[in-house]
């Protein structure tokens, strides 16, 4: 590998499986020393037995307390902090507003909007101090494809990640000059373990086990790949490396052209 993150100390947000999992397993090998804050117990238990190395906090990010706790933990194991990436998520599985009994509006909301827009505020507010005492620090938060487009997702998932595409931009305008906030905004995304919403009972349901995924992702783009969360684990490389010093309030969108519409 080439060094891209020798030195960096990173902590990751949402890290168990999928895009999360692949940031570190990138960064790791960029030459990061990299914590992780993960709520399935499961997961932190494979993450401890596959690398023992990494410090692993066990909680939920939308917790202030908790997110206080992973900081605190990863500046105790490696004397600071310089990168922070949070890739935690859930999904409508394209719920319209139609779709939505109005009984039930409010506790989708909230769940949607507490997973995909709070957690990403919480670990922000809870990094800061230990940030902006580093030099040369950024925070890198996962988008969307459809934090740009409707389409890829239902009423709430779309508009909490046009929520998350603001969080970037105000940010990156606050936080400035010391602090680079930058955004990753995935297509469609192979081997993910993306679940429903549980105010909608689809909390047992998985983005990746859709039939014929690989082939359906491809044929949306005009690049016609099928991405998966080590694809998109270079984004983040980048926009945590020196090399994007020059770079923040922008978004690194790995979708294969999607935007582009399909070359048919």
């Amino acid at each position: 590998m080439t060094g891209w993150l020798d030195g960096k100390r990173a902590l990751v947000v949402g890290a168990g499986s999928g895009i999360g999992r692949a940031v570190v397993d990138a960064f790791t090998a960029e030459g990061a020393k990299v914590a992780v804050l993960e709520r399935d117990s499961g997961k932190c238990d494979t993450l401890r037995r596959q690398l023992p190395a990494v410090p692993v906090i066990e909680g939920d990010a939308t917790s202030r307390a908790v997110n206080d706790r992973a900081v605190a933990a990863t500046v105790e194991a490696f004397g600071g902090l310089d990168t922070l990436v949070n890739c935690v998520g859930i999904f409508d599985f394209y719920k319209g507003i139609a779709d939505i009994d109005a009984d039930n509006l409010d506790a989708a909301f909230e769940e949607t909007f507490r997973t995909n827009v709070l957690s990403h505020l919480h670990s922000v507010k809870a990094a800061i101090p230990a940030l902006q005492a580093a030099t040369g620090s950024s925070i890198v938060l996962t988008e969307s494809a459809s934090s740009f487009y409707p389409g890829r997702g239902g009423v709430l998932y779309v508009s909490s990640k046009f929520a998350v595409r603001g969080l970037v931009a105000a940010l990156a305008h606050e936080l400035a000059p010391g602090i680079r906030v930058n955004g990753v905004a995935p297509g469609g995304t192979l081997n993910t373990d993306l679940r429903g919403l549980a105010s909608l009972g689809l909390d047992d349901i998985r983005l990746d086990d859709s039939p014929n995924r690989a082939t359906d992702l491809a044929a949306r783009t005009p690049l016609n790949v099928a991405l998966s969360g080590a694809d998109h684990a270079w984004s983040f490389v980048f926009l945590a490396s020196d090399r994007s010093r020059g770079i923040t309030g922008e978004t690194v969108r790995p979708d294969g052209g999607f935007g582009l519409g399909r070359n048919v």
